[in-house]
């Protein structure tokens, strides 16, 4: 095992490697954790029971699964790190915009996770709480360091861990005592149901920034269709199945969002030594995603301002930094931690949504996969330094959103005068989506006449 020597450059057919099949592994795993399954408590908390809770989960992971697995398709194509990939469509210095709100994204994750994992094993740990999340920053940093080889060899054997302990959990769940009228499709409320979905289909996208990272090095014969199933199955009953869990023992546990992870355990049988390695195995197997793709973020932001190679040492040392920053944020204290996910769980819809839909049009339906890798890296290239339509079309989005938002924290005119019902994700893909091509394809129109004169 060798620290990876790639970072957000080309991946060359003689270091192609691996089989589709070895994605599923990945997605199930990066969801068989507590806070997917804390995640799956945000509905209960919507006031859904649990027959529309569960109605809810699975329509919004089959949804937002489709753009997940379609950003994952693009991996053996292009050879190139997810992100980088958005200097095509918003330019090599433009794409720093989507970046920076993903960066954010990534530090939340980083935060929500470390802090679920801090609280659970908070009464056994020998450590304090500031010890216990060094510690989960630590065990980041050495997973991330080595990179995607290791990667995928730890959410294949969490996978299968994961399907052992979670069928356990899940079958002792069901014998719970629950209300009949949970699972009866009688009180529907249409604005926290659709609240629901929009969870829903915002967990599946969260992974869309980084999802090409870990199917980039699988040879550019791999089948597209091969890539996108094998993502898609892995990512949809991964996190259906986390979450169904999770809203389950939301409704049969009192208290049981108090502490997602310590209650799960207790459900188990607890033990100290099962939760720690429950608790910090899953964890640590998830962050090293959100600290990966930071690490490859941040070098793409760099990158056209100081060409530079990332050796290994190079390496350690932006992932120190990226994972010591991350580490102190979740120092910080946080009271009410399911109220804080949701709000976050919204607010990365309102800036992944736009940028997954000029993403994908770009890719699927303007330029059908063809690209020029080496113009990527080039600010002369054809990407040019700035796409203003891409810009102005991403930030104008988020703009129209926010009439049609709906959290704690704020709630829009649009969404308030529809009762409640959040629209601003149904907005944050048709109108990009729509406006991105139409713009590009007049401005190539315009560009074509030009040219004949």
């Amino acid at each position: 095992m060798k620290i990876e020597n790639r970072s957000i450059d080309f991946i060359p057919e003689h270091e192609r490697y691996g089989q589709p099949r070895s994605l599923f592994f990945v997605w199930f795993g990066a969801n068989a954790n507590i806070t997917t399954v804390a995640a799956g408590v945000l509905p209960i908390s919507l006031g859904l029971n649990l027959f529309w809770s569960a109605l809810s989960i699975l329509l919004g992971s089959m949804i937002g699964a489709i753009f997940m697995a379609s950003h994952s398709a693009q991996g053996p194509r292009l050879g190139i790190p997810q992100m980088i990939q958005s200097r095509a469509q918003f330019g090599v210095f433009g794409a720093i915009v989507p970046l920076l709100f993903v960066m954010l994204i990534y530090l939340g994750f980083f935060v929500s996770n470390t802090l679920l994992a801090a609280q659970a094993v908070a009464t056994t740990s020998p450590l304090s709480n500031e010890g216990n999340i060094v510690l989960l920053g630590v065990l980041c940093f050495l997973v991330a360091l080595f990179g995607y080889q290791l990667i995928h060899r730890l959410q294949k054997a969490l996978s299968f861990i994961s399907i052992g302990v979670f069928g356990t959990a899940t079958l002792l769940a069901l014998a719970l005592p629950v209300a009949p009228e949970q699972w009866s499709p009688q009180g529907f409320h249409l604005a926290s149901f659709l609240a629901s979905v929009s969870i829903a289909v915002t967990w599946q996208l969260s992974y869309a920034p980084y999802v090409a990272d870990y199917s980039r090095y699988l040879p550019t014969s791999t089948p597209t269709r091969h890539v996108f199933w094998y993502s898609y199955l892995g990512t949809v009953i991964g996190g259906s199945w986390m979450m169904l869990l999770g809203a389950v023992l939301a409704k049969a546990m009192a208290g049981f969002a108090d502490n997602v992870g310590l209650n799960l355990v207790g459900l188990l049988g607890g033990g100290t030594l099962l939760m720690f390695a429950f608790i910090l195995y899953g964890q640590v197997a998830i962050n090293v995603f959100n600290l990966y793709g930071a690490f490859m973020s941040t070098v793409t932001v760099i990158e056209p301002f100081a060409p530079l190679k990332v050796t290994p040492r190079a390496r350690a040392g932006f992932m120190f930094i990226i994972c010591a920053a991350a580490t102190g944020l979740c120092t910080l204290a946080q009271d009410d931690f399911i109220q804080f996910f949701l709000n976050f769980i919204f607010f990365m819809s309102y800036f992944l949504i736009p940028w997954t839909a000029i993403n994908l049009v770009d890719y699927y339906a303007l330029r059908k996969g063809v690209y020029q890798i080496a113009d990527i890296f080039e600010p002369k290239g054809i990407y040019g330094r700035v796409n203003w339509i891409a810009i102005g079309v991403f930030l104008s989005t988020i703009l129209l959103e926010v009439p049609f938002m709906n959290t704690s924290l704020y709630a829009g005119p649009i969404a308030t005068g529809l009762q409640g019902v959040d629209l601003a994700w149904a907005v944050g893909l048709v109108f990009p989506a729509l406006s991105y091509y139409w713009l590009m394809n007049r401005r190539t129109a315009l560009q074509g006449l030009t040219a004949k004169v």
